[in-house]
Formats: C-alpha cells, structure tokens, sequence
C-alpha cells in the first residue's frame, strides 16, 4: 500500500507560498504574504509545480520534470484526503480550517453525548469539516454546497475515510433556498457552520453578496438552531473589511445578548516556525 504522505507549509513570502502537497511540492499565490521567505532559493526551485493568477481570477498550473498530475491523495488535520488542482489555483481543502475541524470533532467532551444532536455545514466544500463532525459523533450531519462536483468529491472523501461514520446528507443547493425551505420545516441543529464567499452563485445561478447576504442568512440561522440545547454558530471569513468587531456586531444583532463570542485568526503552521495567517472565525456559543 502506498504511503499517504502529509500537508506541509514549508515557507511563504514575496507573496507566494511553498507547500509540499503530499508527493509535490508547489507554489501558489499568497497575496497577504508581504514578508520575506525564510527558505533558501534552491527549496523554491526544486518546486514541481507553479500557479500562475490572471487578471479574470483563474490561472494556470506549471508542471517541471512532466509532472502533470491530475489527482493525488495526502493527510491533513486527521483525515486522508482526495486532491485535484483546479484551474482557481485550490486543491480541495482549504489547510487553515484544521482548527475548526478539531473543534467539531471535541465537542462531544464539551456536551457529552452527540448522538441526538444536529449538524449543519453551509458552503461545505469538500466535506472535510462535515466528516470532522460526523467523526465527532453528531448523529446527524447535513453537508451544503451549490457545486454537485464539490458534493461528489466530499462523497469521495469519505470514502477513502472508512473510521467517519456514515451520518452525512450530501446536498447541492442554494444556501439561502435551502435555509429557508428548514425554517419553514421547523428543522433544528445544535450546530451550524458556514464559510461563506465574498461572491458566488448558487445551483441555480442565484448572485450571493457577502454584504447583502449575509445578515439575511444568519436571521434564518436563528430560526434553526435548537433553543431546548446548546447550540454554536461558527462562521469563518477570508472576506476583506470583515474583522472581529463586525462579526460580533453582526452575531450579536441577530442573536442577541446572550451567550459567548470569540473570535480567532486562523493560522497554518509553517515550517520556518511562523504562522501563516488565513482569515478569522468567529463563534457565538448558547448553552
């Protein structure tokens, strides 16, 4: 059986980072990385691929040595995981959210037992943080993106991921017409997750505006969550202009005085010893 190799930050600055994915090593662009690299050049240069942006906000791989891989798999934040560069520079993970993973995967040493509890993941993605919540014991866990391809490679993701539990309902849909089809539902969760973009499009071409939306999104997340037990609303950010004072402002306009906020930049750890930053999540928790 072949070794899944791991995710390591090895270096960033210049605005570019240097990671080695598992069995390549790449470079990508790191647009907040105003420092200098630690690494020597020739750690740079022994990169087997390079992302190049253009001016629309796609780009372009450059492979060196005739390594042109479509797909791959490496370990990070605990799980094994399907990898696949897309024309927007991703692989299919985003490696500062590991945090938050961890978090879901314990809460059950904070509330005890999960198993009749509800988990709600919006802007999933690739199913990582709704596998960290199946894993951490959650009876139920509703995956949402509006990318059937996204709701596909989180169904590949578990796969290759046999100890997550089978709890997940993988569901491609507009964010807001899904949120409101709960409400009127009556569905309840103990816990809600979304990492929403500054812009994007639903199944169905519906516009999402972080500025616009948002606020209305997190009014139908009030109307969800179980008021009968605890409940958490984690919402993370690469967004610019929204800090931690907005995210308080915004949580606690919609839900109010009561309960715990905190907020927290999310890092990724960097060989070099330093932490990368890669935006803030902010928590709003109700016991």
């Amino acid at each position: 059986m072949t070794e899944v190799l791991p995710y390591i930050l090895l270096d960033s600055g210049n605005l570019r980072k240097l990671e080695q994915a598992g069995p390549y090593r790449i470079i990508r662009p790191a647009l907040n990385a105003f420092w200098r690299p630690v690494l020597p050049e020739k750690e740079w240069e022994a990169a087997d691929g390079v992302f190049e942006r253009n001016s629309s906000g796609g780009g372009r791989w450059h492979w060196q040595n005739g390594r042109s891989p479509e797909r791959w798999q490496l370990s990070w934040g605990g799980f094994q995981l399907e990898i696949k560069p897309t024309n927007f520079g991703h692989l299919g993970f985003f490696a500062e959210q590991h945090s938050n993973w961890e978090k879901f995967r314990n809460l059950s040493g904070q509330w005890g037992d999960l198993s009749g509890y509800k988990a709600l993941n919006l802007f999933a993605y690739s199913g990582i943080g709704s596998m960290s919540m199946a894993a951490g014991g959650f009876g139920s866990v509703c995956h949402l993106d509006a990318s059937r391809g996204m709701i596909e490679w989180g169904r590949e993701n578990l796969k290759i991921n046999p100890e997550v539990p089978d709890r997940i309902r993988w569901i491609a849909d507009d964010v807001m017409k899904f949120c409101r089809r709960e409400v009127r539902r009556e569905s309840k969760y103990q816990l809600i997750a979304l990492d929403p973009p500054t812009f994007g499009r639903g199944s169905g071409g519906q516009v999402w505006k972080i500025e616009e939306d948002l606020p209305k999104l997190l009014a139908l997340c009030r109307e969800m969550y179980d008021k009968n037990s605890p409940f958490i609303i984690s919402l993370s950010c690469h967004s610019p202009g929204f800090s931690e004072l907005v995210f308080e402002h915004l949580l606690r306009d919609v839900f109010g005085r009561k309960g715990k906020f905190s907020c927290r930049e999310m890092t990724i750890p960097e060989s070099t010893g330093r932490l990368y930053p890669a935006g803030i999540c902010a928590e709003l928790t109700i016991d």
